[in-house]
C-alpha cells in the first residue's frame, strides 16, 4: 500500500501542532495507519548587524551588534493512501505561514 509523506514546516510551532492534530484526527476516523508527528530539526536562521549605520559602534572603540534569529520548525507525518482520507486532508485549514509539501511513497 503506498503512503503519504506530509512535511509540514513553519515559524510557529504551535500552529503545526494544530494542523497535525487535525490530520492525526482524519486518519482515526477513517481507520487508517499513521505515523507520526515526528519532529524533525529546528532551522535556525541568525543575522548579526552593527547598531549603527556609520559602522563606528558607540564611539568608544567596541563596536554594538543586534543579533536577529528566526526559527524553522518542522514536523513530519506518514499516512496510509487512502483516496478518502488524502481528499479530507487537503481540505483542512492550513494558517498562512505554515508550508505543507505532500509526496506518495510506494
Amino acid at each position: 500500500m503506498q503512503v503519504a509523506r506530509i512535511k509540514l514546516s513553519g515559524k510557529d510551532p504551535k500552529e503545526l501542532d494544530e494542523v497535525c492534530s487535525e490530520i492525526k484526527d482524519i486518519a482515526k476516523k477513517f481507520g487508517i495507519n499513521y505515523r507520526g508527528p515526528i519532529p524533525l530539526p529546528t532551522k535556525i536562521l541568525r543575522v548579526t548587524t552593527l547598531k549603527t549605520p556609520c559602522g563606528d559602534g558607540t564611539g568608544h572603540g567596541n563596536a554594538t551588534f543586534e543579533k536577529w534569529e528566526m526559527r524553522i520548525h518542522k514536523r513530519l507525518i506518514d499516512v496510509q493512501a487512502d483516496d478518502r482520507a488524502l481528499r479530507q486532508i487537503m481540505r483542512v485549514d492550513i494558517p498562512q505561514n505554515v508550508h505543507v509539501s505532500i509526496t506518495l511513497k510506494g
